[in-house]
């Protein structure tokens, strides 16, 4: 089949990850993939069986607003012309991101399937508060989603969608995000001089308000000051600068973002998640996976799905650092074994593959 995926950049972060992922593994099972970013900056080394092109030549940041919509929408289009002129009919198009999204609702490309990687009402309201512009292209954009066909990367995400007024879909399913184990693993056990030799714990995302690093600071300090902290984000001169006022900065390391965060992951005494919101997060399942255990915050969505049964006791409320030391401390303690979790049959990559594949049937 011919599939084109469709994203606002390939810039590091969960969503990109996720669908150069799935990308790889419907290479594998002989499909034509193409990967259309609208924006020409790419962080992640792409794979070579991957096609990756791009809609414009810069950061592509603008290209959805009112004033310049309908020039973006007629480029996207000639692009899709193009293609099927060179390969035939495509199967099936995923778009993924608020830009793509908002393009693609408004265009006649057909076969298209919306992939919603976060809670919408978490990020409407978190937007809310940087104005009311902000929050009108925001809350606009998911109303383009009405009418649309939705893939939802947690039952929690789903379940939003379907109980709320704001977004009425044509269709509307869960597909969890899949791993390459195999790959995951191979590059978990990869040599790195960088890596600590003190006990440490890892957070992986980037530095953004969602992750809230300042609960994470705030717990962290509770904790033995044998630990290290190692930060795995974009802006690692404005993390430095919030640990200090923590008092933590000396405890801190951060090598800024790394193509193989797997050996930093497998390394750590355990990975902590202190998100306000996620769709479904990522690094929770990477950790488990080399047999890392976490620590998340029990938030919307994704956690609850991932760390079932034994794991859920190291679930915490949002926003409270204390319990997540708390949780934080008791984990340590347990040394929990991790990596026969539940979650991990159901992500494998080939069997998520197969159920983006069942789409285009």
């Amino acid at each position: 089949m011919n599939i084109v995926i469709v994203i606002d950049s390939l810039v590091g972060g969960g969503a990109e990850k996720v669908m150069l992922t799935l990308a790889e593994e419907m290479a594998k099972l002989q499909h034509r993939i193409t990967i259309l970013s609208l924006a020409s900056s790419i962080e992640y080394n792409i794979p070579e069986v991957l096609n990756v092109e791009s809609l414009f030549t810069h950061r592509a940041s603008k290209i959805d607003r009112f004033w310049q919509r309908k020039n973006s929408i007629l480029k996207l289009q000639t692009w899709f012309e193009k293609k099927q002129s060179e390969i035939g009919d495509i199967d099936l198009v995923l778009s993924n991101l608020d830009r793509s999204n908002n393009l693609l609702a408004r265009s006649n490309v057909k076969n298209v399937h919306f992939v919603i990687h976060n809670s919408v009402n978490a990020e409407l309201a978190r937007q809310k508060k940087l104005g009311p512009f902000s929050y009108l292209y925001l809350k606009k954009s998911k109303q383009n989603l009405n009418g649309k066909s939705l893939i939802c990367v947690s039952k929690g995400v789903e379940k939003e969608i379907t109980q709320g007024d704001l977004i009425n879909p044509s269709a509307i399913a869960t597909i969890y995000n899949p791993f390459n184990f195999e790959k995951i693993r191979q590059q978990a056990n990869e040599q790195n001089n960088n890596i600590p030799n003190e006990p440490y714990l890892i957070h992986v995302g980037r530095l953004a308000k969602q992750k809230r690093h300042d609960i994470l600071f705030a717990a962290f300090s509770k904790l033995d000051k044998k630990y290290k902290l190692v930060l795995l984000c974009n802006k690692p001169a404005k993390a430095l600068k919030l640990a200090q006022q923590y008092g933590i900065e000396k405890q801190l390391v951060v090598p800024g973002f790394q193509q193989n965060p797997y050996n930093w992951i497998k390394h750590a005494k355990a990975l902590v998640l202190s998100s306000d919101f996620e769709g479904l997060p990522t690094v929770l399942i990477e950790a488990l996976a080399v047999g890392t255990p976490v620590v998340s915050t029990n938030c919307t969505f994704g956690p609850s799905e991932i760390l079932t049964g034994e794991l859920s006791k190291y679930l915490v409320p949002a926003g409270q650092s204390e319990a997540l030391a708390n949780a934080v401390k008791q984990m340590l303690t347990d040394k929990p074994n991790v990596e026969n979790a539940d979650i991990l049959k159901q992500v494998q990559a080939e069997h998520v593959a197969l159920q983006y594949l069942a789409l285009a049937n």
